[in-house]
């Protein structure tokens, strides 16, 4: 497959702060990424979220531009959102329908109309991803790996150029942490990933470093962990 490039152009995020005033949460950020890992590490509240959902127009550029593979994701956003897919921290975000196969569907539905086509490639997506036993049992009887896989499946069943994900290690143990990384690496998308976990930040062929709303660190996975972990011993 080939890489999608990223590019932000001097991106910035304000909020308003009260009585006309307003707060930069990031920015400005300038970054032209193709690799197919990027991951993201920054303490909480450091712009890294808001930076990953810049890259699909669940964020929208204050000033600058934001542009996947050219489109830019104010003017083109439904297009943008169509090759970047998003997954949440807390899979139940994205299970809205009662079982992990209703779900997979409902992602479907646009490009497969007909119920029997969307029914069967439902099912060899489930079946790809290993989780056709679990289909229709009900998304709260499922472990938190399994939520995290279904939530997975259901993103990239639509076959997106890029996925980003939130903290998707978060509410995982050891064992459904090492099973998302072995899923993640046999993915053909890019992946851009902010995690905590500065073992799977490693997995990696580029990371950033986030830290008040900027970009402090830009490189290779071991030296920016370093950086980050020379960050946080400092501050």
């Amino acid at each position: 497959m080939d890489r999608t490039t990223l590019e932000l152009r001097d991106a910035t995020v304000t909020v308003p702060t009260g009585a006309a005033g307003t707060r930069t949460i990031l920015g400005p950020v300038s970054l032209r990424a193709s690799e197919r890992r990027i991951t993201v590490v920054g303490a909480n509240g450091s712009g890294k979220s808001t930076l990953l959902r810049l890259l699909n127009g669940l964020v929208t550029p204050t000033s600058g531009t934001v542009t996947v593979g050219g489109q830019d994701t104010v003017r083109e956003g439904a297009a943008v959102r169509r090759v970047v897919a998003f997954a949440f921290t807390d899979p139940l975000s994205q299970l809205v329908m009662p079982t992990g196969r209703e779900d997979v569907e409902l992602s479907l539905r646009r490009s497969h109309r007909s119920r029997p086509e969307r029914a069967a490639a439902a099912q060899a997506v489930l079946e790809r991803f290993g989780l056709a036993h679990l289909a229709d049992q009900s998304v709260y009887d499922l472990s938190g790996g399994e939520r995290q896989l279904m939530a997975l499946a259901v993103v990239l069943a639509t076959e997106p150029r890029v996925l980003v994900l939130d903290e998707p290690s978060t509410l995982l143990d050891l064992r459904n942490t090492t099973l998302l990384r072995r899923t993640l690496a046999s993915l053909e998308q890019t992946v851009v990933l902010a995690t905590h976990d500065l073992d799977l930040a490693r997995d990696a062929d580029r990371t950033l470093v986030v830290d008040a709303g900027r970009i402090v660190f830009d490189g290779a996975p071991a030296e920016a962990v370093a950086h980050y972990r020379a960050l946080v011993e400092h501050s």
